[in-house]
């Protein structure tokens, strides 16, 4: 397809594309086709209320003398042609109102979409310009067949998160005692650093041969 060609078919699907005030306006055409379909059951009802389907003839064969006959016929057949196209404008509404919601379900989408990703280069963003986690704590000294000797925790690690401490909130060694205590037989999160890469350890606190829940020697950093 040519630039030219792609132009005009862009521009043609623009020109189709339904509106609101497309919708309105069938919406004003079906109220006065409703109001014309009114106008002629009442011209009905004013002839003795001869409705859509009584016979215009008496019992005799003749035609009628109590009511108009072309009045009657002339409503009947406007009744009948509003009515078709009272059903073409409803099936118009219709079809309306479906490309506008389902455009509105495409713009949801490519919203939230959009929102998402923004969502993630902010993100992106954020961690870009804060860097590397920053630990708080090293491992100085592990005794062997410990609990932390066990979870892989090595000399040198530097701990940026232990259990809930974590950069933002650490203190003190009291921190980290406090949560170990807590967390006797419990599974902790422990991430380090080792050698500039980062590693997840699962560590839990457990009395064994040795002393303390943990078997290792953990000292602060200086920050």
């Amino acid at each position: 397809m040519s630039d030219e060609e792609a132009r005009q078919s862009g521009a043609s699907s623009q020109a189709g594309a339904v509106t609101v005030s497309d919708v309105q306006e069938l919406m004003r055409r079906k109220e006065e086709i409703e109001a014309q379909i009114k106008a002629n059951y009442d011209v009905l009802e004013s002839q003795k209320g001869i409705g859509m389907n009584e016979p215009l003839v008496d019992c005799e064969g003749y035609p009628r003398s109590d009511v108009d006959l072309y009045q009657v016929r002339t409503a009947r057949h406007n009744i009948i042609c509003l009515q078709n196209d009272h059903k073409a404008v409803m099936k118009q509404v219709e079809e309306a109102l479906h490309q506008l919601h389902a455009r509105d379900k495409e713009k949801q989408a490519r919203d939230m979409a959009e929102a998402h990703k923004e969502a993630m280069n902010r993100k992106l963003d954020q961690s870009e310009s804060q860097g590397p986690p920053q630990a708080f704590a090293k491992v100085n000294s592990i005794s062997p067949g410990s609990p932390a000797s066990i979870a892989g925790l090595q000399v040198d690690d530097e701990i940026v998160e232990f259990g809930s401490v974590n950069t933002q909130n650490f203190q003190s060694l009291h921190n980290i005692g406090s949560v170990v205590q807590h967390s006797e037989g419990k599974p902790l999160s422990v991430t380090v650093i080792r050698s500039g890469e980062k590693h997840q350890l699962r560590l839990v606190p457990t009395r064994w041969a040795g002393k303390g829940l943990l078997g290792c020697n953990i000292i602060p950093l200086q920050r």
